[in-house]
């Protein structure tokens, strides 16, 4: 199978994941990073992304010298192997100053510390070498729509990535949407609500999006259409690629894993857009399938980047001229027949 060398691979330390879900427990032991780091680097993948959390353990009880101490040790270790971190997040949803939002909490101090903690977020980005962090606003909406008003939301949202853009001339922001999980309701659920709040900020140029296909599932998009929109917009400066059956809670599936269909369109629409010509990064934020046995923990990572270099020829081979000759025609009956023939390799 040719590989394409346009494309680099990443994924995170949460996704060699133990297997608990919302309903039961790990079903497979703990790994350490440098098992994880081992693993990475044996799959062949050219990137890690983290959280500041996973970058810095424990880092809310460590001074801010410690974390960047720690933060150095660990751009040497991922020097020494050849990985370079794609990108840090700051984890606001785990602590208790998040509880009732980060950036939009009701309360000033809480905010403070979303605001902070992302300010020494960026710091840890800048040591590792990356000049992107990536905003997932988690805990930003409401489980009742009379607890915050929106419109104030939204301008607590302006003024922390303000903050944050202030605190670095380099660093850029991308916003990661999805439309509910862990909130009811979430104020920014999809790339079109990224999009239009990044034209809010002082700098606009340095707040861009990042694209999960089972976030745009769960808000019932179709994720090929919301790469071809933030591309429009020339914004699209992370991709999570994996798959999701339904509405149901964020399942991280393998890519392609519940929709062939729906992968083979994300893949062209990289392919025709030119994703990863700038050096973007294609991220598997997948997870093995609960009942994996530890023998087989690494296969949804390596199948996924499979999955994917497999649809890259299939879109690389698509018979264009016959698709198009179809849709001058408005024979879409034949041109649906036509990408499932393409599919099935008839």
């Amino acid at each position: 199978m040719a590989k394409s060398p346009r494309y680099r691979f990443c994924v995170g330390p949460w996704n060699f994941s133990e297997g608990r879900d919302p309903y039961g427990p790990e079903t497979r032991p703990a790994q350490s990073f440098d098992w994880k780091l081992a693993a990475l680097k044996e799959l062949g993948f050219d990137g890690m992304m983290f959280h500041d959390d996973d970058a810095v353990p424990e880092i809310d009880s460590k001074s801010p010298a410690q974390v960047l101490k720690e933060a150095k040790e660990l751009r040497k270790r991922l020097d020494g192997e050849g990985i370079k971190a794609e990108m840090v997040a700051p984890r606001l949803w785990f602590h208790p100053n998040t509880i009732d939002g980060a950036y939009t909490s009701n309360d000033p101090k809480q905010r403070r510390y979303a605001v902070d903690r992302s300010k020494q977020t960026i710091d840890i980005a800048r040591v590792l070498g990356t000049d992107l962090v990536v905003l997932w606003l988690a805990r930003e909406g409401t489980y009742l729509r009379e607890s915050k008003d929106g419109r104030r939301s939204t301008d607590l949202l302006v003024e922390a990535l303000d903050a944050m853009l202030a605190h670095d001339k380099r660093i850029r922001l991308a916003i990661e949407p999805k439309p509910n999980e862990p909130m009811d309701h979430a104020y920014i659920p999809t790339i079109g609500h990224a999009l239009a709040i990044a034209g809010l900020a002082k700098d606009p140029s340095r707040v861009g999006c990042l694209i999960e296909s089972a976030h745009a599932i769960l808000a019932g998009l179709d994720p090929a259409d919301e790469i071809d929109f933030a591309m429009a917009f020339g914004k699209l400066w992370s991709l999570h690629l994996n798959d999701q059956n339904g509405l149901k809670f964020d399942q991280d599936k393998p890519f392609g894993s519940a929709n062939l269909r729906v992968a083979f369109n994300q893949v062209r629409v990289l392919e025709r857009t030119g994703y990863g010509k700038n050096g973007e990064f294609v991220c598997f934020d997948v997870h093995p399938f609960r009942t994996t046995k530890p023998e087989h923990a690494l296969k949804h990572l390596s199948n996924s980047r499979e999955t994917f270099e497999r649809l890259v020829e299939k879109a690389r081979s698509f018979p264009e001229k016959a698709a198009q000759k179809l849709v001058a025609d408005r024979n879409y009956q034949d041109l649906d027949q036509l990408v499932l023939n393409h599919l099935m390799g008839t």
